[in-house]
Formats: structure tokens, C-alpha cells, sequence
């Protein structure tokens, strides 16, 4: 049976005692589901899996996406995105600058995401420390913080969420090589808008999702009444007692609730110190459903 030993922090949790190369059972499927939506980011140590398990695992937990941009998918499974900054044939195999700056993955669209599942099989390091953690900010707790009269404005306010408003910030990064957008792939990641206090289907706990990366403004504010209070959210959001760092070591699987946490990797290593991910995403469709949920709390108990 699986082992989940919870940080400190309250933000993140061990799991142990589970090779994720095999088919999950439905006992561990449930502890670790119930474990995601209570801890929000959950880290599988040692694990040994290919392109094709890593894609069971994930399609456990709901359909898998395939992203927007059409680009650095493994061979054969178009569903697994390969992160990385290593180069061969003077090409690049990976996307090089994935998930730099504090975001939720697809709060840009209407259908959102659930999870990101990552495995590491190459980390940077430097004078034996590892480089490239990613950062995770909990939003039940940032929310839960919100001054009364903020959450008083917020209840059943929305916010518009634009794709272009990351891709175009990552574009401006320098040694970037991203494209910008076509016009197909805009038409096809046109602005959303979602509840900035919504209602975690799994915990039944309300998040703040609102992020820095995709929210541009609050529907029907003015724009400037809008632009000070999404500052003020990313500013609150952020703070150093609501966020957890995740050091990378080969091996690893992370995984982490999309919707009850922002993330950022940190790009504090070379072109020369590789680095080498492979990526699920992990779409909403079953996590709202109300069997799926019952199945997490039970998992959670």
C-alpha cells in the first residue's frame, strides 16, 4: 500500500511504496487522487517508466491534452510534451522555456486542466547542486488569506484568461525561439473567462484562480479598477507563506493539482547544463464528475 508522508508546509506530499510503471489499483488510484486534491502537489521519488506509462498513469486521472502549439511531442504519443534545452543536430528535442514565470496551465481555455504529471530524466546541475526547481504557490491558503472586503467584491466576479498573454511573454525572453501564434492556433485559444473564487470540485474548498500569466481583466470592471485589483491578487498570491520549491532528481514523477496551485520553473541553469522532462497534462472532464470525486474523498479518509 502506498505511503503519503505530507510537508510541513502543508503545501506538497510524498508518496512512496508505488512503482508507477505498473497498472495503478483502484485502492492506490484513490489515496493518491485524494492525496493531489488535499495537498495540491504530490512527488513520486526513484521511479524507472517510458513515454508509455508515464501516459497510462496520467490518462487515469482524465483525458490527456495535446498542446496547442503542435510541437516537441514523443514519437507515438503525441499526449507526452518533451521539456527541454538540449539540442541535437542544431535542433532543439524539446520546448526550451516551458512553464518560466507563475501560471495555472489552461486557465486560457474553457475546458481547464486538472493535472500536470512530469518525469525527470535529466536535471541540471552546478558545483553538485541541482538547478531548475519549480515553484508552486497554494491557492486554497491564498485564498482562505484574502482581507474580507476583497473577497465581499470577488464573490461571483469573473476574469478573462488569454494563451497569448504567456506566449507573448515568453516570445520577449531573450534567446527565446518560440513563433508567435498563428491565426489558426488563436482561433483556436480564444479568451475565456472563469470564477476568480471557484469551488474545488474534489475538496469542496473555494481556490483564488486567478494567475499572472493568463488573466487580463476582470469582466465588467473598469480597467483600471480591474488592473488594481488583479495586481494586488498576484502580489498577495505569491507571498513566501503560501509556496513550496521542488528540487529535481532523476527520477522523480511530480504531480500537481492545476487548479488549486500556481507553478514556476525556475530557468537558472545554462544551455550547456541539460535538462530533460517529459510532460502530461491531465484535462477537468472527470474531476468534476461526482463518482470520480466521491472516489478521491474516500482515497483521502
Amino acid at each position: 500500500m502506498v505511503v503519503v508522508v505530507a510537508n510541513a508546509s502543508g503545501l506538497g506530499a510524498r508518496i512512496s511504496e508505488i512503482d508507477l510503471a505498473q497498472p495503478l489499483g483502484e485502492e492506490d488510484f484513490g489515496i493518491i487522487l485524494g492525496s493531489l486534491a488535499q495537498h495540491g502537489v504530490i512527488w513520486f521519488p526513484g521511479q524507472q517508466i517510458d513515454a508509455g506509462q508515464l501516459k497510462a498513469f496520467s490518462a487515469r486521472f482524465g483525458t490527456l491534452e495535446i498542446n496547442v502549439a503542435n510541437a516537441f511531442q514523443e514519437p507515438g504519443h503525441p499526449e507526452v510534451m518533451i521539456l527541454s534545452n538540449i539540442t541535437e543536430n542544431g535542433r532543439p528535442i524539446g520546448l526550451s522555456d516551458a512553464g518560466q514565470d507563475w501560471h495555472t496551465d489552461m486557465s486560457y481555455s474553457r475546458d481547464i486542466a486538472f493535472a500536470n504529471v512530469l518525469y525527470a530524466i535529466k536535471v541540471p546541475r552546478r558545483d553538485g547542486v541541482a538547478l531548475g526547481a519549480t515553484e508552486f504557490a497554494d491557492m486554497y491558503a491564498a485564498c482562505e488569506a484574502l482581507p474580507d472586503e476583497v473577497r465581499r467584491r470577488l464573490e461571483g466576479a469573473t476574469a478573462l484568461h488569454d494563451f497569448n498573454k504567456f506566449w507573448e511573454e515568453m516570445r520577449r525572453r531573450p534567446g527565446s525561439n518560440r513563433p508567435p501564434l498563428t491565426e489558426e492556433q488563436r482561433r483556436q485559444k480564444p479568451p475565456v473567462s472563469h470564477p476568480i473564487l471557484l469551488r474545488h470540485p474534489i475538496s469542496g474548498r473555494t481556490v483564488l484562480y486567478a494567475n499572472p500569466g493568463y488573466a487580463i481583466r476582470i469582466d465588467g470592471w473598469d480597467k483600471d479598477e480591474s488592473d488594481r485589483m488583479l495586481d494586488f491578487l498576484f502580489e498577495h498570491q505569491l507571498q513566501e507563506r503560501f509556496r513550496y520549491t521542488h528540487r529535481w532528481r532523476e527520477g522523480d514523477v511530480l504531480m500537481w493539482d492545476n487548479i488549486s496551485t500556481l507553478h514556476n520553473a525556475r530557468p537558472d541553469y545554462t544551455k550547456d547544463e541539460h535538462r530533460l522532462i517529459k510532460r502530461c497534462q491531465v484535462m477537468a472532464d472527470r474531476v468534476f464528475d461526482a463518482a470520480f470525486a466521491r472516489q478521491a474523498r474516500l482515497g483521502a479518509a
